[in-house]
């Protein structure tokens, strides 16, 4: 008889491995860039001092220390004092608060006005297209600062006002985009597939026009926060936005320009505090779009 041969089992059947979605994609990229870590950091840590920096320090922005006017960086006022004796450090979180509260409304607002207004316009076509695209049109032509300005006296001094009039004005160039995009999305068979099923215009639109041009809507506000920081801080810089008895990164500036060379903390320490703000978001933002669209740019990771 022949010897029996040891059975061999059979090898298991290796299934394929499930494809990573897109989101997990994008944090993988988003894991090895350390700017989106260094912005993030920066940025969480910003958002933390906004929220408890006023439990750091006795003083609070109105409060007046007669006996220390003017006075450079001391232990008792760590960012010194102006010279009504307000305590810079409690201003400064103040106008934090503000810029940070303006900022992660307006951007995203302003976005969602032009997802919405962008994708309805390149989905409609025709006369609702044509409508939506003069719109655009016309207020990119119409210097959004000066139309700021002019509304100004509308707003009786009131910074919410001033957001809604911000996010109003900044969402034409994404929506240009969006129209651009979707213009070609219309023409897919997901779509189409959709139209034929009975699906409204509003239905289609949210359903698979916005979350395929998602990505670009990410970066938007994202970018938007730190836009409308600036454009906040501008309007207040001119006297155009918050005004007294509140205070702002804008108008801490303002009032801080003419002592630059005497009293350089009055100036310093706002305009550091700013511009370490709005590079941290930029950061983010940048990381964000190389993770989203590698061929936007060269990957600097």
């Amino acid at each position: 008889m022949m010897p029996q041969l040891p059975e061999t089992e059979p090898e298991p059947t290796k299934l394929a491995s499930k494809p990573a979605s897109r989101g997990r994609v994008i944090w993988r990229r988003l894991e090895h860039t350390p700017r989106f870590w260094i912005g993030a950091t920066v940025l969480a840590l910003f958002v933390l001092w906004a929220l408890f920096g006023q439990f750091l320090t006795p003083w609070s922005p109105t409060d007046q220390d007669v006996n220390n006017m003017n006075y450079p960086p001391t232990i008792l006022h760590w960012f010194g004092t102006d010279i009504l004796g307000h305590d810079l450090y409690a201003q400064i979180v103040s106008g934090l608060q503000k810029s940070l509260i303006i900022g992660f409304i307006a951007g995203p607002a302003a976005t969602i006005i032009a997802a919405v207004l962008g994708a309805t316009a390149g989905y409609l076509g025709g006369w609702g297209d044509k409508v939506i695209a003069w719109l655009i049109d016309l207020m990119l032509v119409l210097p959004a600062f000066f139309i700021l300005v002019l509304l100004y006296p509308f707003t009786h001094g009131s910074w919410v006002v001033m957001m809604i009039f911000l996010a109003v004005t900044g969402w034409m160039i994404m929506a240009q985009v969006i129209r651009n995009q979707t213009r070609s999305l219309r023409e897919r068979e997901f779509v189409k597939g959709a139209r034929y099923m009975g699906f409204g215009t509003w239905s289609v639109v949210r359903r698979h026009i916005i979350p395929n041009v998602a990505s670009l809507l990410i970066i938007d506000a994202t970018l938007g926060i730190a836009a409308m920081i600036l454009a906040e801080t501008s309007l207040s810089f001119f006297g155009f936005g918050v005004q007294p008895p509140d205070v702002s990164l804008g108008t801490l500036l303002a009032n801080g320009q003419s002592a630059a060379t005497t009293r350089p903390w009055l100036f310093l320490f706002p305009a550091g505090t700013l511009i370490v703000l709005l590079l941290a978001i930029s950061l983010v933002g940048d990381a964000l779009r190389d993770a989203i669209d590698p061929t936007s740019g060269v990957n600097r990771a």
